[in-house]
């Protein structure tokens, strides 16, 4: 069986005509084997896809005709095929961040550094390190101190970032995110709103712990990196940082809920995965049990308030989710009756 690579890389570059390049780009990559997710802008590209090994350097070779030097970060550990097919959209932005791209020099971006400079960087007391990344991803792996936003997309973290840096523009301000596309963005607009020390970890986490092992230098990051893909995270040090967000049990494995209807990100123990069948809540598994038809009109309802996407990535409500877990412990073997909809968002 072939070995599969996964990668990430992008590339902020101005793109004439992105559905010529996304047909391109589709027709070699399927020739390869490739797998994964691919956002194709007038902006640049960012991709996060596997590929057979044997068709690796092909690979490589196609996208630095169309994108020259480009770097590609491979992953810290392979789990087998990272995606089931291969998705290549065609999008306003390659990152969704709300900001008028006209009004900044998005090009005149913080200094790169390797890990060794952000290691010595963080050592100042006049550096600040701020996490770029989404609640779910810094609540299972972060570097010591940083600043972890409670957002629930980079469009809401960029507003509270900023606010809290506010009183801070004298200080070494350090941005570091999963590959390091967001810090790119990031930089460039605090650099226009008056920050002038602005850096950022060079490839993100994912080129930091590569470093790390390779340059045998101690991680300042601890736990799980967040990854989008079937690994849900790669494990950077062995810190566990989380806890179950059912029973409060040391954990940092994330999951959706099985309920479709509901599709909520949050982090499940083995124990709690067993006794809720994959579901976030007994509510949500007995609502399993309904006819299919009165699933779908729930889910339904759901969708016109809260897209698929927002329901999986919103904050988890750990005070209802755990009084749901007291609850359902104290009645274990009576009887209850089927729920209506979820109320966990």
């Amino acid at each position: 069986m072939s070995t599969i690579i996964t990668l990430s890389f992008y590339r902020y570059a101005k793109i004439e005509n992105p559905n010529v390049l996304r047909a391109q780009l589709h027709e070699q990559w399927f020739c390869l084997g490739v797998r994964g997710r691919t956002y194709v802008s007038r902006e640049g590209i960012n991709a996060q896809i596997s590929v057979p090994e044997e068709h690796l350097d092909e690979f490589k070779a196609l996208v630095r005709n169309e994108f020259p030097g480009i770097p590609f970060k491979q992953a810290l550990e392979e789990k087998g095929e990272s995606f089931k097919k291969l998705h290549i959209k065609v999008r306003d932005k390659i990152v969704a961040d709300g900001l008028d791209d006209g009004s900044y020099d998005v090009t005149n971006v913080g200094t790169h550094l390797t890990a060794k400079e952000f290691n010595e960087a963080m050592e100042s007391e006049h550096t600040v390190v701020v996490d770029m990344r989404n609640h779910y991803e810094c609540e299972v792996g972060y570097f010591d101190g940083a600043y972890l936003p409670a957002a629930n997309t980079f469009r809401e973290a960029l507003p509270e970032v900023k606010s809290y840096l506010e009183d801070k523009k004298d200080k070494k301000i350090l941005l570091y995110c999963t590959g390091g596309i967001r810090c790119e963005k990031a930089s460039a607009w605090l650099k226009h709103e008056g920050f002038n020390d602005v850096n950022q970890l060079h490839g993100g986490i994912i080129s930091y712990a590569h470093q790390v092992k390779r340059d045998e230098l101690q991680s300042h990051y601890k736990g799980v990196n967040f990854v989008f893909d079937k690994r849900v995270g790669e494990r950077v040090t062995d810190d566990v940082l989380s806890e179950c967000h059912q029973c409060g049990a040391a954990d940092d494995t994330h999951t959706n809920c099985i309920n479709p209807a509901c599709n909520l990100l949050f982090i499940q123990c083995k124990s709690c995965q067993d006794d809720y069948e994959g579901c976030c809540s007994l509510q949500c598994r007995d609502m399993l049990q309904l006819p299919k038809e009165q699933q779908v009109q729930i889910q339904n309802e759901l969708e016109k308030t809260y897209p698929k996407f927002l329901r999986s990535r919103m904050k988890v409500d750990l005070k209802k989710l755990r009084a749901m877990y007291t609850a359902d412990t104290a009645s274990q073997g009576q009887k209850r009756p089927l729920p209506g909809p979820m109320l966990l968002i």
